[in-house]
């Protein structure tokens, strides 16, 4: 009798719970951005839904968009002891990326007159502390057109930024999202997509440290300070 009674009572509160769950579901909201560890983050960008195809590059992952002919995101992460180590001072050329399909490619002739800067995502200067962690950088995949004045100016100082707080907390992990319009200009005779701006993610879990950055790509845009840029990370959507 009492264990009817107490499965019974089992039944009803699971029921209610289930209930008053779904009346909390919002349908009509996206995801937000969630600092969990640094797998289920990088899954919620860099996955087959969203990537036409996942480039590893052994230093960093990126998610690339074939229409774009650029990429959507990437990730890595920044090790302290190694962002200043060796700060390699000769720079590879941009190279195709191999790995992508002919048709899909962005090509350095793409950038010749374009009036855009050929901008890292995984920056060279975090992975200057080995000719292959550097050369990975100069992919072509990993290369978006930047406004001139926003990456010699304004995107360079957050990445300064990450490079110091990979120092100071050890390491951290870092997403950079790029946001393309509906129907994106385009450069070059392979039609590159121009984005509209640029998030990045910083986080360290264990340190609980989140911080998060946006730049239009448009310099006149942009605060002139690096945390007039600053945004809050639950607010980021996942596309």
């Amino acid at each position: 009798m009492y264990k009817n009674k107490l499965i019974n009572k089992i039944a009803i509160l699971s029921l209610t719970f289930a209930f008053t769950a779904c009346q909390n579901i919002d349908t009509n909201k996206k995801p937000v951005l969630n600092i969990q560890n640094q797998d289920t983050i990088e899954a919620k960008f860099i996955n087959r839904d969203n990537c036409d195809q996942i480039i590893n590059k052994d230093f960093f992952k990126i998610c690339y968009n074939y229409k774009y002919k650029a990429a959507k995101s990437v990730a890595y992460t920044l090790e302290g002891d190694l962002v200043n180590d060796v700060n390699i001072k000769d720079r590879p050329k941009f190279y195709p990326e191999s790995a992508i399909d002919d048709p899909y490619r962005a090509y350095v002739q793409d950038y010749y007159h374009s009036g855009y800067d050929r901008g890292h995502l995984a920056p060279d200067a975090a992975f200057d502390w080995s000719e292959d962690s550097l050369e990975a950088t100069y992919s072509l995949a990993n290369i978006i057109p930047q406004d001139r004045d926003v990456n010699q100016h304004q995107w360079v100082k957050v990445e300064e930024h990450a490079r110091k707080e990979a120092v100071l907390l050890g390491k951290i992990n870092v997403i950079n999202l790029v946001v393309y319009p509906e129907h994106p200009k385009t450069i070059g005779d392979d039609k590159v997509a121009v984005s509209k701006g640029y998030y990045k993610i910083m986080y360290n879990n264990l340190k609980n440290y989140k911080e998060c950055f946006y730049y239009e790509n448009n310099a006149s845009l942009n605060a002139n300070t690096l945390y007039g840029n600053k945004v809050n990370c639950q607010t980021i959507l996942l596309k």
